[in-house]
């Protein structure tokens, strides 16, 4: 056979080897792929070039999905010769290692002339199962894919890194099972793994099962150490049932359901060595439904769906196309992956040089991503984000700047919540005393900043102090609110929970009782604060029944008295040697890498102004009271 080599150029960067795994038949695996490779063509005003490869090959059928023209050899004449060659080398090349070997093998057989276009309109590309003849079944039963493995193992790695420099992706339709040839498309070619199942006890089983097979190969064998990325794709949803696509979504332990997205919430956890994660976010958008598109024939959705509607097939794959182009791991939620973006982008301004119009949008999505971070409980990379997001404010604005204030509270929020109530303390106090000068005693912003103080101040024991910060705050939001204003209410929450915590719990009794009908009358006895309040006093009433409580209630009474009388308040008259003392002009110490929190993309550092190393950020909350700082 004559050699035609390919005349595309190798890639600045190696593309990617996606497999398409089903445990089953009928789960609609070439299909899928199928869509998704035109998709992927068309990117970049269709210049991407995109390999498919029927793998498939006790039941090829990826060629009808392009009709190129004419039958032609393809995977099983192309390792047909890789095993010829091999026989022909192994005598010779006895001293080669593996890697050398499979290229010297994939070179002489001229891996290139088994590969034909599919579309003469797109970068599109097939390799073939192999020539439909007469032959073709006898054939395939003789060429034995562990002998293949043994004789090279570095084989198929290398045929996959050739791929990779000449496409940007190569989409592999593997056999479903568990033959010879599927451990070949899931283990060894591929660098990101695509499952497509249907949601039924055996799809179920299967895939679960490939998830630990595939990812136990990878950290098992020393020259397969690449990561593998894993994407479910479940199939065949019936979007007119939503009772039975919620049941196999979220399953039934006492039907027998097992319940797709908890199943590879446990294996995903267990194979990348994480406690837990969640799929909510990514299995919202991706679910192909069921449509008579996808029933009879073999004509793409994809090139029908020219409108692409919220109701179309296109949207669903997009959506995917959203985590698996970036490479994002499916628990990373849809939220966060435009964020991630936007960081990245803005990083790499900044590294350009870019100024103001660039590092505040930029301070703008890392505070974003730290507060989505903080919802989702990743403590540690919302701290990176908002320290980083502090850094620019403080940069570009100064330390005293209404946008830099509000950066340190919400960090020092955070602080709070990871109980590193010393620095939170620091951040708060600094944040209060500009507050006050900027915007007088009274100003909601400055009450905010006292209150969030107190929390802080009676988590370090400072009971008296704490109690008369709040006192202060109940005061202003009575006289300019009301008694029955929601930010008065709160205000008297957080008292009761500074009661709580210094163990006076007669009289947090008596405000969370008067609390609880407040908030009833306002909110309703359903709603969560109202719930959340009158569980709180039942923890007050239960821990004040306890013995030796009563004694420890009142052992702040008379220093509470002396407090008040003294006008130990917020403000200028509030310990102003002590902030001095702490070295306000030193700054936030963090001790912490650039890597984002989280985020894969590095970072440059940020110089602070005038000689202060500050390395947090936050952003303000929009909405309502915040919740109870006390635990």
């Amino acid at each position: 056979m004559e050699t035609h080599r390919l005349s595309l150029p190798p890639l600045d960067e190696p593309g990617e080897v996606v497999t398409f795994y089903s445990h089953k038949g009928g789960a609609g695996r070439t299909m899928v792929l199928a869509n998704l490779a035109v998709m992927l063509a068309r990117r970049n005003n269709a210049t991407v070039p995109t390999l498919v490869i029927d793998w498939d090959l006790e039941a090829p059928g990826l060629h009808h999905y392009f009709k190129p023209i004419g039958d032609g050899a393809g995977v099983l004449e192309l390792f047909e010769a890789c095993r010829d060659q091999l026989l022909r080398r192994t005598r010779l090349d006895g001293g080669r290692d593996d890697a050398a070997l499979a290229q010297a093998v994939l070179d002489a057989v001229g891996w290139e002339q088994y590969i034909t276009r599919a579309d003469n309109g797109r970068p599109l590309y097939l390799m073939r199962a192999g020539r439909q003849d007469a032959s073709y079944p006898e054939r395939l039963a003789r060429l034995d894919w562990e002998a293949l493995f043994d004789a090279c193992p570095a084989l198929f790695r290398v045929f996959a890194e050739n791929l990779a420099r000449r496409f940007r992706h190569v989409l592999v339709d593997s056999s479903a099972g568990r033959s010879g040839m599927a451990g070949i498309c899931t283990t060894l070619l591929p660098t990101k793994l695509v499952m497509v199942f249907a949601p039924n006890r055996q799809d179920l089983e299967g895939v679960e099962a490939l998830v630990q097979r595939a990812t136990a190969w990878r950290c098992s064998h020393e020259d397969e150490q690449r990561q593998m990325l894993i994407y479910p794709l479940p199939s065949r949803i019936e979007m007119d049932d939503s009772a039975h696509r919620a049941l196999w979504r979220r399953g039934d332990p006492e039907r027998g359901i097992p319940g797709y997205q908890p199943l590879f919430e446990r294996a995903f956890a267990e194979a990348y060595g994480m406690s837990r994660i969640s799929l909510e976010s990514y299995f919202d958008e991706v679910q192909l439904q069921q449509a008579r598109s996808l029933a009879y024939g073999e004509p793409l959705p994809v090139f029908a769906d020219e409108d692409d509607d919220r109701f179309s097939v296109t949207r669903t794959f997009q959506a995917f196309l959203g985590w698996f182009l970036g490479g994002y791991q499916p628990w990373q939620s849809r939220d966060e992956i435009p964020l991630l973006s936007a960081v990245a982008q803005g990083r790499t301004a900044m590294e350009r040089g870019g100024g103001r119009g660039v590092s505040l949008p930029l301070a703008r999505d890392l505070a974003r991503l730290g507060e989505l971070y903080r919802r989702e409980g990743r403590l540690e990379a919302a701290a990176g984000c908002l320290e980083e997001s502090l850094s620019l404010h403080v940069l570009i604005l100064g330390d005293d700047h209404v946008d830099t204030l509000d950066s340190k509270a919400v960090l020092a929020d955070l602080l709070f919540e990871q109980e590193k109530y010393g620095e939170a303390r620091f951040l708060q106090e600094a944040v209060l005393e500009v507050r006050e000068k900027l915007f007088g005693a009274g100003a909601p912003v400055t009450l905010e900043a006292a209150s969030a103080l107190a929390a802080t101040l009676a988590q370090a024991n400072q009971i008296p102090e704490a109690l008369a910060l709040q006192d202060a705050v109940i005061d202003a939001h009575q006289r300019q609110l009301g008694n029955e204003h929601l930010a008065t209410i709160e205000s008297l929450a957080v008292r009761a929970d500074i009661l709580c915590h210094g163990e006076q719990l007669e009289a947090a009794v008596d405000l969370l009782e008067e609390v609880v009908a407040l908030r009833s009358m306002l909110l309703g006895p359903e709603h969560a604060d109202t719930v959340r309040t009158r569980n709180m006093l039942a923890q007050a009433r239960s821990r004040s029944k306890q013995p030796g409580i009563s004694a420890g209630r009142d052992m702040h009474a008379r220093d509470i008295e002396e407090a008040g009388e003294a006008g130990e308040v917020r403000g200028k008259e509030r310990e102003p040697e002590r902030r001095r003392e702490r070295g306000h002009g030193h700054g936030y110490e963090r001790g912490r890498d650039n890597q984002g929190g989280g985020i894969e993309q590095p970072h440059a550092g940020y110089p602070a102004q005038r000689g202060r190393q500050v390395g947090s950020d936050e952003m303000v909350v929009d909405g309502g009271p915040s919740p109870s700082r006390l635990r």
